[in-house]
């Protein structure tokens, strides 16, 4: 795989995410794979967390990005600034896996169109690929990234404008693809509103638990007008917006039948503006129950099980988020959590405490020499020399590190 490279002027948020070479920004690499069903070489920008190359057995969701030259680098340094690689645990950590386009008017419509509302002869005859592009993600795409990359099977799929239309053609169409869906300004206007109407429909007629769908909505309104007013309003210069008010209905009424969904207007924002914030609010949303929660009695509480605590956070997120026996493996504490809140009672000396996270890291992590590091610093706290040299050993056979080095020659 070839690296890819963004240099600053392309990149958000995103010094964190990889070492620097030749003074750009890598985050991330250039995957191919030939689609029998596209009958083309096709281009996929994927972005692993640096916590995959330390923690073998660590697994990932994973969130497909449509328009990847548009989206791509606003949703990794998104996730990756809100996720443990910072000391922020709002997201967990993800793999990102950008789709280029190589012909989107034919891959992000559901259905060809010959004329109508803003269709010109060449997006006509280019139109309607939608079926058998969201076939090539499903039968070609899907089993290529699972097959190389360390994912779980909860997928999320994001999609903006064309890409939007395409997401809510999944939930209606393939609804067992994707477990959440970020649908940003959707072109739902799109061949009469069909795709719309269908919506409606299927949503009565099927159930979606587990399913999550956020919905943002930019301002395209004419001046003068707002969401409550536009309703009444029937000119071909409303159509876009007034489609995304009956979509929101749908998916936001009581017959969304299990669909845990959440609609914003983005007042402030245009359709070419809304994206990121939209992005932002959506893994919120999706993710809302995966911070954990704490209070300081559970860092100053010698009776409070910090460690079997955090150990029912993950296995609940493991059982919310549908993953299963299939996947390997169930959602685990990201180590740098378990570290710091080790870390944190050890200066406290709750010693109990600090080692059975040291320790959690360790059966979670085995590869990982920073768990056996702070363990070391534990027995040393406890003046017990002999095992504090032992962590220290064990922690440089895994990585070298000058500060562990030092510690243990003081020794």
């Amino acid at each position: 795989m070839k690296t890819l490279i963004l240099t600053c002027a392309l990149s958000i948020i995103l010094l964190p995410l990889k070492a620097q070479t030749n003074n750009s920004v890598v985050i991330g690499a250039i995957d191919s794979i030939h689609s029998k069903l596209l009958n083309e070489q096709r281009k996929i920008w994927v972005h692993v967390p640096a916590s995959a190359s330390l923690d073998k057995k660590k697994k990932y969701p994973v969130v497909y990005v449509l328009d990847a030259e548009r989206c791509f680098t606003g949703v990794v340094g998104m996730i990756d600034y809100l996720s443990s690689v910072n000391g922020n645990d709002i997201y967990p950590e993800m793999i990102v896996v950008g789709i280029p386009n190589t012909n989107r008017t034919r891959d992000l419509t559901p259905t060809r169109v010959s004329s109508g509302l803003w269709i010109t002869d060449n997006i006509g005859k280019n139109s309607g690929g939608g079926e058998t592009f969201t076939a090539f993600i499903e039968h070609e795409l899907v089993p290529h990234i699972d097959s190389i990359y360390p994912t779980f099977s909860y997928r999320v799929l994001l999609g903006h404008s064309f890409g939007g239309i395409m997401a809510i053609n999944a939930l209606v169409h393939h609804k067992n693809l994707f477990r959440g869906y970020i649908v940003i300004d959707p072109s739902m206007w799109w061949d009469n509103q069909k795709l719309l109407h269908e919506t409606g429909q299927t949503l009565q007629n099927n159930t979606y638990p587990g399913v999550s769908l956020f919905l943002g909505m930019a301002n395209t309104l004419p001046p003068g007008m707002d969401t409550a007013s536009i309703k009444n309003d029937t000119t071909s210069g409303t159509i876009h917006s007034r489609s995304i008010l009956q979509l929101r209905d749908y998916v936001m009424g009581s017959s969304r039948r299990g669909l845990n969904a959440n609609f914003k207007y983005y007042n402030e924002d245009s359709h070419g503006s809304v994206s990121l914030l939209a992005t932002y609010d959506a893994l919120h949303f999706i993710f809302k129950d995966y911070a954990l929660k704490t209070q300081d009695s559970y860092f100053t509480d010698p009776a409070f099980p910090l460690a079997p605590y955090l150990k029912d956070h993950f296995e609940n997120l493991t059982s919310k988020y549908g993953i299963t026996a299939e996947d390997g493996s169930i959602m685990l504490p990201p180590v740098d959590l378990v570290n710091n809140l080790g870390f944190f009672v050890l200066g406290k000396k709750e010693f109990d405490k600090a080692e059975a996270m040291f320790r959690m890291n360790i059966i979670n992590y085995p590869t990982n020499p920073v768990a056996y590091t702070y363990l070391g610093d534990l027995y040393l706290a406890k003046g017990d020399k002999k095992n504090a040299i032992a962590s220290y050993k064990k922690a440089l056979s895994l990585k070298e590190s000058p500060e562990t080095r030092k510690k243990l020659g003081s020794l």
